[in-house]
């Protein structure tokens, strides 16, 4: 049965976890909706895994568009979300619009974009208009350079409630679901419980609604420093099959992440 918005959001009523995973292909994108995975994200971590570059902020639309096209073709039942890229949404809600709509227009379900509250009026902009929204709040990689490196966020009480400020802001103005990325476990957990829309969770803890990690990391295949919440699931999988489907059961059975993973 195909992913939507509905499925999701039953699903975090249900206690059931999400499974995503980033993909850039039809081919991985078929192998991932056959395993189980539940929305496929066309990340601007294309950037870092696919051109090797320090950070996602020269990914331009055309090779999101293009990205997306691949993904959307192989997809099958899981949902397609695609990433807004560096400057292709900050303007202002009109521009954020015509690029959300040409990401739509070559496939995707929903368009994920970066920020806190100060996106609200653009997250209300474009759902209006019929493009439904991921938020990414916490560790933001378009702002890399301003938080000096990749640090962790949310780690004072200050910062806590300002990321779950910035949570229920951006459900108020109709995201449907919220990614966290490098948050502490505790805080992560304390926006979950406050939101009635899904969270997923990159580094987040095991307490969101879902998770979601690179599916280079995920493969262990990605080089250089390995990120605290990664795990290699091609250890001890006999196929990129059976890790992506040991991903999935371990996301469901919420065994991953555990506290090794976590901040």
């Amino acid at each position: 049965m195909k992913t939507t918005l509905s499925t999701l959001q039953k699903m975090k009523q249900d206690g059931q976890k999400i499974a995503m995973l980033t993909c850039y292909d039809a081919s991985f994108a078929t192998l991932m909706s056959e395993a189980g995975v539940d929305v496929l994200l066309i990340g601007d971590s294309l950037g870092n895994v696919i051109q090797g570059k320090r950070n996602t902020l020269a990914v331009t639309m055309e090779q999101m568009i293009y990205h997306t096209e691949c993904v959307a073709r192989g997809a099958g039942d899981a949902l397609v979300l695609a990433d807004l890229p560096f400057a292709s949404f900050q303007l202002s809600p009109q521009q954020a619009f015509e690029n959300a709509a040409r990401l739509m227009a070559a496939g995707a379900e929903m368009v994920k974009l970066e920020g806190g509250m100060v996106m609200a009026e653009t997250v209300d902009f474009l759902v209006q208009r019929g493009i439904p929204v991921c938020e990414h709040i916490g560790f933001q990689p378009q702002s890399v350079n301003a938080y000096g490196g990749y640090k962790v966020q949310g780690k004072s009480d200050t910062e806590a409630e300002v990321l779950k400020r910035d949570a229920l802001a951006l459900q108020g103005a109709g995201a449907a679901l919220v990614l966290m990325e490098m948050v502490p476990a505790r805080v992560a957990r304390a926006v979950t419980e406050s939101l009635e829309i899904p969270t997923i969770g990159i580094g987040a803890g095991p307490d969101c609604d879902g998770q979601v990690l690179v599916m280079h990391d995920m493969l262990g295949v990605y080089p250089g420093k390995k990120a605290r919440f990664v795990k290699n699931f091609m250890q001890g999988s006999t196929s990129i099959q059976a890790a992506v489907e040991a991903y999935v059961k371990a996301v469901k059975a919420g065994t991953f992440p555990s506290d090794e993973h976590c901040f």
